[in-house]
């Protein structure tokens, strides 16, 4: 803890990241300012001073979290042509299906008055849509490139793909661990590419 009126360096993150590791372990119930705050071993009462009250810490949080994985999936149609087809579709799945953003979209259907908050935050719809932009884009590339099956339909395969794998999160059969492995799985199937 700093002395008091001294600003401490990366505050929003660190609590941003206390609130994440609450969400994750004991779920959105367990989100109040007093849990956030001593998880993040700052004072009680810095998180309203920041933030005014709990609802615009939350969407703050949710927004940050949500628009790295947004930013996260947009980079993915760049990686076309380099590294491993399947492994770069793993990477940016287990982000955006991973146990820390799936935690996120728990937060927001516990605390629907935060959902409309959020999507003003972020500028864009918070939702699948996104993510099934930036796989179609992706897949179209490495169609391009010959490295996945020529006559691929993009916007399809990514429909299939995203819709897949929330199913398999929405179901608890993702399994934490081996997320990224089924991941690949499901996209040598998909896009009739190889597993190394």
């Amino acid at each position: 803890m700093s002395p008091r009126g001294v600003p401490v360096v990366g505050l929003h993150e660190r609590l941003f990241t206390a609130a994440e590791q609450l969400l994750v372990r004991k779920g959105p119930g367990a989100l109040d300012s007093r849990s956030i705050t001593s998880e993040a071993g700052c004072a009680k009462g810095v998180l309203h001073n920041h933030f005014g009250n709990l609802d615009a810490f939350l969407t703050a949080f949710a927004a940050d979290r949500l628009r790295h994985v947004l930013d996260t999936a947009a980079r993915l149609p760049g990686r076309a042509g380099e590294g491993d087809v399947t492994e770069n579709l793993a990477t940016t799945a287990v982000e955006a299906f991973g146990s820390s953003s799936m935690a996120i979209v728990g937060l927001l259907t516990a605390r629907p008055q935060l959902q409309p908050l959020v999507q003003d935050a972020l500028g864009v719809c918070a939702n699948l849509q996104g993510l099934e932009t930036a796989f179609a884009a992706y897949f179209a590339a490495e169609a391009e490139l010959g490295r996945i099956t020529p006559h691929a339909e993009p916007e399809f395969l990514a429909l299939m793909f995203v819709g897949t794998l929330h199913h398999l999160v929405a179901s608890g059969r993702s399994g934490v661990g081996d997320l990224g492995e089924r991941v690949k799985k499901i996209a040598t199937v998909l896009v009739g590419v190889d597993q190394a």
